[in-house]
């Protein structure tokens, strides 16, 4: 029989993890080619103002010339507010990008978006943290959970606090 080694296993250090609050709205994707071309989808396809998810599409291409400021690439994040899942209490909807590594600090991310909310870099931190509602909608008392972002792997883990 051959021998199969076990795996190695990364080690996980705090300096390694980078966790956001998870917000629970519908998974958004602004698409930019190094052409100039813009594109819209959710989690699992394009979408456009005639065939939306919550309006997304729409709102992207009203806030284009703005959005264009992402630059080439994929642009990941969360579209939540009024009428979609925890809707936070908000009478309208938001855009909040989650590459928390790219747009902090000295790159500004476009007016119209919102960059996730650092939490710590510890469970026990983020759990705190969100304690007492959330961190990124201050007026919301019942928080999702969040995410776990490993730099070393590039890997997301999601924790849920509140189902």
């Amino acid at each position: 029989m051959e021998f199969k080694s076990f795996q190695k296993i990364p080690r996980v250090t705090n300096n390694q993890v980078i966790i956001t609050e998870k917000i629970d709205g519908t998974n958004a994707l602004v698409a930019i080619n190094e052409e100039g071309d813009f594109f819209t989808g959710s989690r699992n396809r394009w979408i456009t103002p005639e065939d939306d998810n919550f309006g997304f599409s729409t709102w992207a291409h009203d806030n284009k010339e703005e959005l264009m400021k992402l630059g080439p690439g994929y642009h990941y994040g969360e579209w939540y507010g009024a009428g979609i899942q925890r809707r936070y209490g908000l009478d309208e909807k938001r855009f909040m990008l989650f590459n928390l590594l790219r747009w902090r600090g000295n790159n500004e991310a476009p007016q119209c978006c919102e960059v996730a909310t650092y939490l710590g870099n510890t469970i026990e931190g983020a759990l705190e943290a969100l304690g007492n509602g959330s961190v990124h909608v201050r007026s919301f008392d019942r928080p999702e959970g969040f995410v776990i972002y490993n730099t070393a792997t590039r890997s997301l883990m999601k924790y849920i606090i509140d189902k």
